[in-house]
């Protein structure tokens, strides 16, 4: 069990014989568990290219369970342009419109001056009101920006640190840095205008260069949270609340999540995971999607694509973590929700290539 899951269930048995906020537990689960997902889910793509695996290994909550390591490819220099965040023509930046930061899962209200850095994964919550990017400036080491209308919301939210280690770090949002953890790292907080807070932080590094990755921000421009991933059709009174795409491995790997919500607690999470180095595809399945072969794993409650060459597609609609009972009020989506998500989801044909994904 990981750190998040012990204090989700911590949370559920303090509660378990009174009413739960789902919604807010669901919020505060995905702020503190979004950059451990697909840092996990990345490295998981190691033990598939290794040892050749062509099936979707088993989901433990968001994470793929049981596969340590790296991306192989990670190091390597990339062919194609850096991915960008195309821009969100006449949608104001957070410098415009601060009111607007958190509240749309298709729009990052910051962007990069690309001159100086580049993108290494966006990131989009709605349920937690965040926004976050991760980059670097001139090959330094990587810096993750958070930005929220709330300074309590970031606070909470912690960060990764080295190994399983999860950080709490609680700013004063007064322009000041601190240390993180025994590593190096560093942290600042600040207001970069009125009504917006944000947080940077990198594990390794010195002031300079967290001066540096700040100045690469911009704040008068909106990006359109790309991903090589959509949704034609979503089930009823379900709307996208989350998308966050890695793309530190381009053109050799990426790995994209929508966030589906309905209500006040439904989540379901399509997932997708590219490698230039996972050979084939699978065709056998005990179910099909609009005509194509599909696997269903009941237990875990997750129903995949299986006929897409080099990738995994994956949509988790149950309960995301197992062992936890799920609070009272929380209602799962269906395995038909999954299959009309499915059945209308569209994919570049070159995975690799960002200029295809729109």
């Amino acid at each position: 069990m990981t750190d998040l899951d012990q204090r989700i269930t911590s949370t559920l048995r303090e509660r378990a014989k009174g009413e739960i906020d789902t919604r807010r537990l669901l919020r505060a689960a995905r702020a503190r568990g979004h950059r451990r997902q697909l840092r996990r889910r990345a490295a998981a793509g190691t033990a598939l290219t290794l040892v050749g695996v062509l099936g979707f290994v088993g989901v433990t909550g968001t994470d793929f369970a049981g596969l340590p390591g790296r991306l192989p490819w990670i190091a390597t220099t990339p062919t194609v342009a850096p991915a960008v965040p195309p821009r969100a023509d006449g949608v104001p930046g957070a410098a415009q419109r601060p009111d607007l930061v958190g509240t749309d899962a298709r729009v990052l209200h910051l962007s990069l001056d690309t001159s100086q850095a580049r993108y290494l994964r966006w990131d989009i919550n709605v349920y937690a009101e965040v926004e976050s990017i991760r980059f670097s400036v001139a090959g330094e080491l990587p810096v993750v920006v958070d930005v929220s209308r709330s300074a309590e919301q970031l606070n909470n939210m912690g960060i990764d640190g080295p190994g399983s280690q999860w950080i709490r770090v609680p700013l004063a949002f007064d322009g000041g840095v601190q240390p993180v953890g025994a590593t190096g790292g560093l942290a600042k907080g600040w207001q970069p205008f009125p009504g917006v807070y944000a947080r940077a932080t990198m594990l390794v590094g010195d002031r300079a260069a967290l001066d540096r990755a700040v100045d690469a921000l911009r704040w008068n421009e909106a990006r359109r949270c790309e991903a090589p991933l959509r949704l034609t059709t979503l089930p009823k009174d379900a709307t996208v609340v989350g998308c966050k795409a890695d793309v530190s491995a381009v053109p050799n790997g990426v790995t994209a999540e929508l966030t589906i919500g309905r209500g006040e607690s439904s989540v379901m999470y399509v997932r997708l995971m590219y490698g230039a180095q996972i050979a084939g595809s699978r065709s056998d399945g005990n179910r099909t999607v609009d005509g194509r072969p599909a696997h269903l794993d009941d237990k875990r409650g997750q129903l995949e694509l299986l006929d897409i060459p080099k990738a995994h597609l994956v949509a988790q609609f149950g309960w995301p973590w197992p062992g936890v009972d799920p609070p009272k009020g929380y209602v799962s989506f269906t395995e038909a929700d999954a299959e009309t998500l499915l059945a209308g989801a569209r994919l570049p044909e070159e995975l690799g290539r960002p200029d295809t994904w729109k």
